[in-house]
């Protein structure tokens, strides 16, 4: 048999089974998917994306790189942030490393991997948009645009999530 009792918090004896809960359910009750909490689920992750395909774009533009490398560095700092500011919020409600970063893992992959192939896609069949640089309203316009539709074929996508009981669904408690 093994002790368990130096897993529970000694600031609230509650945390760890609203942890637990969190872990074997994936969610505390049922969450109801409606098109305003799937929008807000994909604009929490188009944030995240947004802030790393920029940030990305301005290194590997002043990097001089090319379409491959300038996509694969937005594509990972996409990610990087999504999952950030997932974590920032589950960390401020309480929850330890390990299981917000489960938690953030679980709720944000396949949104913030849907919303990179859409907006990078989107972003290399643009004639010139790739190669416009920082400073042209082709390139502005282009990712403002592929974000725009990103957003819009992700929102059903974390809908569908949602209503299943997975995606910002498993999150959604401890944003309260």
């Amino acid at each position: 048999m093994h002790d368990h009792s130096s897993h529970a918090s000694t600031t609230d004896p509650h945390s760890s089974h609203s942890e637990h809960q969190v872990e074997e359910h994936g969610h505390h009750g049922p969450m109801k998917a409606t098109w305003g909490v799937a929008a807000s689920a994909t604009l929490h992750c188009l944030t995240g994306c947004a802030i790393g395909e920029v940030l990305g774009m301005v290194i590997a533009t002043a990097l001089g790189w090319h379409n491959l490398p300038s996509i694969l560095l937005a594509v990972a700092l996409a990610f990087v942030f999504g999952y950030a500011l997932t974590l920032r919020g589950l960390s401020r409600a309480g929850l330890r490393w390990r299981t917000a970063l489960r938690l953030a893992l679980a709720a944000d992959t396949l949104s913030i991997l849907v919303m990179e192939i859409v907006d990078n896609g989107i972003m290399l069949i643009i004639p010139g948009a790739m190669d416009a640089g920082l400073a042209s309203l082709l390139f502005w316009g282009a990712l403002a645009f592929s974000l725009l539709v990103a957003f819009l074929v992700t929102t059903p996508i974390n809908k569908w999530i949602i209503g299943r009981g997975k995606g910002h669904a498993v999150i959604h408690a401890y944003h309260h």
